[in-house]
């Protein structure tokens, strides 16, 4: 008969030797591994370091373009960098945010087709839920919300000069309809708190501006043409070239928002220089102040770009006694200046920024 003291001492030793044959096995698999990732280890290394180290470079190669773009983006605030009235918050509007304020200009998103066509989810969540962000902080707060929408909204307008009333011809499943109906949706939410919330909004359709700190290669046309005039490149023109915009320059645009978020208009305004130029002139005129020689060079269109593009600005006028007032060459002579300074300070730090490309339809390209 087996008494149950040495049941268990006989149990006890049974327990003892299975844990150090899991603990051998285990201490094996280790060793196994261990040397597994050794032999990988030089497998790698005698397959040529020149493979890692491509591949390390495609992972960093965009890090770096974003620290590059961040640096800049920091260089464009550094002068008001410890001001008593100055606060910078790196915040993503997609998420809330609890500050007290009494005003919000409401600027946040991109706005060249390649970087809003980059990511249109992104755009459409910045215009969208970031817009609702900033109307639920307005409400919260009692603040004035001003939204920074777009002559976007007309889309490739059936009537020439575009006025508020205009309600637009868009194609909403376009390329460009992340940005186009984002910003129109974003109206549609600032009317929807004022109505029901009673929050005060205001609404700029913001038509074509350019100036200083503008991003270098951001694909807009300004940045575009100076940039391509100033390497001695060909400055790319999508179409024939006949499609028409107008031009303002930033104080002009800065004044105008000031204005109106500090009236009583409630309604949308257009913001913009009603001096219209066809896209080939605009190029030509570039080339000329740059002292360039560039040749211009035709591509295919870009999908849904719109031919016509001037404001009607007689609201503006009228009650806001705003209108533009920096001459096209007075202010593109300073934006050339800014951009060549620049091109001296990126040279300087190895990194020399390129435009980046419409989305185009298919055809042909030819040179003038």
């Amino acid at each position: 008969m087996v008494s149950k003291g040495q049941l268990l001492r006989l149990l006890t030793a049974i327990n003892r030797r299975r844990m150090k044959l899991l603990v051998g096995l285990a201490f094996v698999a280790y060793v196994a591994s261990v040397w597994g990732n050794f032999v990988n280890m030089r497998s790698l290394q005698e397959n040529g370091d020149q493979k890692v180290e491509s591949k390390i470079e495609e992972a960093v190669a965009p890090l770096r373009e974003k620290i590059k773009d961040l640096e800049k983006r920091k260089r464009n605030v550094e002068h008001w960098i410890g001001h008593e009235n100055f606060e910078l918050i790196n915040h993503d509007v997609v998420e809330p945010l609890y500050i007290e304020v009494d005003q919000i200009y409401h600027l946040a998103s991109p706005a060249s087709p390649p970087n809003y066509m980059y990511n249109p989810i992104k755009t459409l969540k910045t215009n969208t839920i970031g817009t609702l962000n900033m109307l639920g902080l307005a409400k919260r707060v009692g603040a004035r919300l001003l939204l920074a929408s777009t002559s976007e909204v007309y889309g490739d307008p059936e009537v020439h000069p575009q006025n508020e009333d205009y309600w637009g011809h868009v194609n909403p499943i376009g390329p460009r309809a992340c940005y186009d109906e984002g910003k129109r949706v974003a109206e549609t939410m600032c009317y929807a708190y004022m109505k029901q919330e009673g929050v005060e909004v205001r609404v700029a359709r913001i038509f074509n501006t350019f100036g200083p700190r503008m991003h270098m290669n951001d694909g807009r046309v300004v940045s575009n043409f100076i940039l391509q005039a100033l390497q001695g490149e060909p400055l790319t023109v999508y179409g024939p070239g006949t499609q028409t915009r107008a031009f303002q320059y930033v104080s002009d645009l800065v004044n105008g928002l000031v204005a109106l978020m500090n009236s009583n208009v409630s309604s949308p305004v257009n913001l913009g220089n009603p001096e219209e130029h066809t896209i080939l002139e605009f190029a030509q005129l570039i080339k000329k102040l740059v002292g360039s020689g560039s040749e211009i060079q035709f591509l295919s269109e870009a999908q849904d770009d719109p031919q016509k593009r001037k404001p009607d600005i007689r609201k503006a006028k009228l009650l806001l006694g705003w209108e533009p007032v920096v001459p096209l060459e007075e202010g593109l002579n300073k934006a050339i200046h800014y951009f060549r300074k620049e091109l001296e300070y990126q040279a300087n730090n190895q990194y020399i920024p390129k435009p980046k490309p419409a989305r185009m339809k298919k055809g042909r390209t030819r040179h003038n």
